[in-house]
């Protein structure tokens, strides 16, 4: 963070400064965990469902943070606001106004989002010192956090926006105004928040909006929807394609051409672009990377990148952050891909795609929580997910386990498929679903899990990781 005395932080904020030297000087990371304050950091006090950061103030300050942003008086130095994310948001955008060299790239869509601002981060920091979120920092508190770490050496900011309505990613564009936004597809992710893919459209769109008239709109030319964007903004239009039958595709000017997947699921393909073509194959797991790789590549060549460096960075680049296609090899010949961390109709569709792929030769177990935040469209779309999971391969499923009562109308999808021959298994719980599961994995099965946060799966992937050799 650059350096801001607590007065300049409570004229930016509009706030009150209370117990503090008005020239006491904030510098370090500016945190809404007291656990992670530290020597010349800023704690902001939010009121959570299940702790109020308030009664940590005391705590943050000695662990060595200069102040406290709050909402109600605290008994250490803090400055007084009427809202705190509001106030972080004044804070955020008073860093980016100065520090006016600092490019900003802004990156959305209803899945991918995280896995492309991490390969897109791993380029862009090749050019030149960059911040980007950790992990899925992108709502109304991550973003300023994220952009409040930058300073006087930070050249370029990579940000992930989400939105859980109309205007939020309009105001997340407000806090630190991208020049650069990519929009990777639109899916049913929060469609029964919003009311539909024509909203999720409307939503995401607004970065494309956001981008002033030198900017560049970078586009799925695979996604209509996203597409269509094009009509919605002033900046320069560039557009990415995997897709050989997408109607984009020969106008896209970075392609990908003769993708492939080895045993493990992880993608080769040739980066096709103006500049030339080069090969790329990526760490990553599941063919639904080579998208977000391309919007990667897409933005770090119009950021200046060469064509080599952006093949080479895709090919060096990591997965960065938790539960996301993470494939562990256990000792005893069992695989597990632990995808845990979210699901929509379409991720999950990915995932079981690449249960399939390495599954070949051996048998495929899902291990599947509910999709959240689908409306009305639930139901079905737990059933079509079921349905889906139970045609893979060439015999589909061995195991479907649904966990939880939400869950269950996948059961109901995977037995309308009448072919199928696997089983149709219900659990209550993770715990339930480890039990169901510990006497049927042999070696050589694969074994998928995935679920929306509420359901808490990841502690499933990671109890079964850690058998390996029991």
């Amino acid at each position: 963070m650059i350096p801001l005395s607590l007065a300049q932080i409570a004229r930016v904020t509009g706030g009150r400064l209370c117990h503090g030297d008005p020239d006491a000087v904030v510098s370090g990371e500016v945190v809404i965990d007291s656990r992670r304050a530290g020597p010349g950091g800023l704690f902001a006090a939010v009121a959570g469902e299940r702790s109020d950061g308030h009664d940590f103030a005391a705590a943050a300050v000695a662990a060595g943070a200069s102040a406290v942003l709050a909402t109600r008086p605290v008994t250490v130095p803090s400055v007084l606001v009427a809202d705190v994310p509001a106030a972080l948001a004044a804070l955020a955008r008073s860093v980016v106004d100065a520090l006016p060299a600092v490019r900003i790239a802004g990156i959305t869509g209803s899945s991918g989002k995280t896995s492309t601002k991490d390969l897109a981060a791993q380029l862009v920091e090749r050019l030149g010192p960059t911040i980007a979120p950790a992990g899925s920092y992108n709502n109304e508190f991550g973003h300023p956090l994220t952009v409040l770490r930058a300073d006087a050496a930070t050249r370029y900011l990579v940000l992930e926006l989400s939105a859980r309505g109309i205007g939020h990613i309009a105001y997340l564009c407000r806090v630190a105004p991208p020049r650069y936004g990519v929009v990777l597809n639109v899916g049913h992710a929060h469609a029964g928040e919003f009311g539909g893919l024509d909203q999720v459209a409307r939503a995401k769109g607004e970065l494309a909006e956001a981008l002033p008239a030198d900017g560049v709109a970078i586009l799925n030319a695979d996604d209509p929807r996203v597409l269509a964007m094009a009509g919605r903004t002033e900046a320069r239009v560039v557009t990415f394609s995997s897709a050989p039958g997408s109607p984009g595709m020969s106008r896209a000017p970075v392609r990908a051409a003769d993708i492939c997947l080895d045993e493990l699921g992880r993608p080769s393909f040739t980066l096709l672009t103006p500049e030339g073509s080069a090969p790329v194959t990526l760490r990553l797991h599941g063919a639904h990377n080579v998208p977000n790789a391309l919007a990667a590549a897409a933005l770090a060549r119009e950021l200046g990148m060469d064509l080599d460096g952006i093949a080479d960075g895709l090919g060096a680049a990591v997965a960065r952050s938790r539960w996301r296609m993470e494939v562990h090899q256990r000792a005893d010949g069992v695989t597990v891909i632990n995808d845990a961390y979210n699901a929509n109709p379409e991720s999950v569709r990915a995932a079981i795609d690449a249960l399939a792929h390495l599954a070949q030769g051996g048998r495929a177990f899902a291990i599947l929580g509910h999709m959240a935040e689908l409306g009305g469209t639930s139901r079905a779309s737990h059933e079509d997910i079921g349905e889906y999971a139970a045609r893979i391969g060439d015999s589909g499923l061995a195991g479907l386990i649904a966990v939880g009562e939400e869950a269950a109308p996948l059961l109901d999808g995977a037995r309308r498929v009448r072919s199928w021959t696997g089983e149709a298994l219900a659990a209550p719980d993770g715990a339930a679903a480890l039990e169901l599961l510990a006497n049927r994995l042999k070696p050589s099965d694969v074994v998928l899990v995935k679920a929306s946060r509420a359901a808490h799966l990841e502690g499933v992937a990671a109890a079964l990781e850690g058998e390996a050799g029991q």
